[in-house]
């Protein structure tokens, strides 16, 4: 993925050239992968502020523990990400406390929920499902970057990276089922790669990635992992770890691109 002239930068910060204190933010920070790449974040000398975006962020025993163990470098806001007003607060909040972000890791998303589950056939499939999935998966990283440009038009360094999921691949795509997941997965990446271009113009410095974990064990894959073998399911602090090395090794070059938890390329 990285050149060996591109490993030159130091890469014990979280982001790749950053010659300053990283200015993060992390959604679906309450639990799973996202609530482990906050952690690690936080761990890291180099990162100076995280910003912990929740919908029950402050309802979340561990985001509250974490806020107490480092209020000066935690910020913890309940947000809903389809939710427009929302996002204008949490811009408003940031603000307040930051003039810039270096690094944005969108961690939420939505597989199945009360009354929601992935098809298995085309019966299955219905409009208040498209509409409930589409809003997480595939409208609110969109509209997370908008609320955020105020923080992400500097020349610093800058990374936006989303979770998606290798089911999203429509080259990739062998087995059918998950029409909801796959095709808001899919629309993410696109809108994504879109933005990418529009970023590379604000902010040269910039890269927008995508971003697949691999299987971890969260509620999110809870009632699908029957058929993972042990080797393949990760936990959450090992899908962070990874991911968190890609992100650090993310130059413009590798802008608008869409990558495995191993760093191989996965196809649109």
């Amino acid at each position: 993925m990285v050149s060996a002239d591109e490993e030159t930068a130091d890469r014990s910060g979280p982001v790749a050239g950053l010659e300053e204190p990283a200015h993060a933010l992390v959604t679906g920070a309450s639990s799973g992968i996202g609530l482990a790449i906050l952690g690690q974040l936080l761990d890291n000398p180099h990162v100076a502020f995280v910003a912990a975006v929740s919908r029950s962020a402050g309802r979340s025993d561990a985001l509250q523990a974490l806020l107490a163990a480092d209020p000066e470098r935690l910020m913890v806001f309940d947000a809903d990400l389809t939710v427009e007003h929302d996002l204008a607060r949490l811009s408003d909040a940031l603000v307040k406390r930051v003039d810039r972000l270096h690094l944005v890791v969108n961690a939420a998303g939505v597989l199945h929920s009360e009354g929601l589950r992935p098809e298995k056939a085309l019966e299955q499939v219905s409009l208040s499902s498209l509409q409930r999935i589409f809003a997480i998966n595939a409208f609110a990283p969109i509209l997370l970057a908008r609320a955020l440009l105020p923080l992400l038009g500097h020349g610093a360094p800058l990374v936006f990276a989303s979770l998606s999921a290798r089911v999203g691949s429509i080259g990739d795509n062998r087995s059918g089922g998950w029409y909801a997941y796959r095709a808001s997965k899919a629309a993410q990446n696109q809108l994504l790669k879109t933005l990418s271009i529009e970023m590379a113009r604000r902010n040269r410095r910039t890269c927008c990635v995508l971003l697949h974990p691999g299987t971890v064990d969260t509620p999110l894959s809870a009632s699908f992992q029957a058929r993972v073998a042990p080797e393949k399911l990760f936990a959450a602090e090992r899908a962070a770890s990874q991911l968190l090395d890609i992100i650090a090794h993310c130059t413009p070059a590798q802008s608008g691109r869409f990558y495995a938890w191993d760093g191989s390329e996965v196809p649109w």
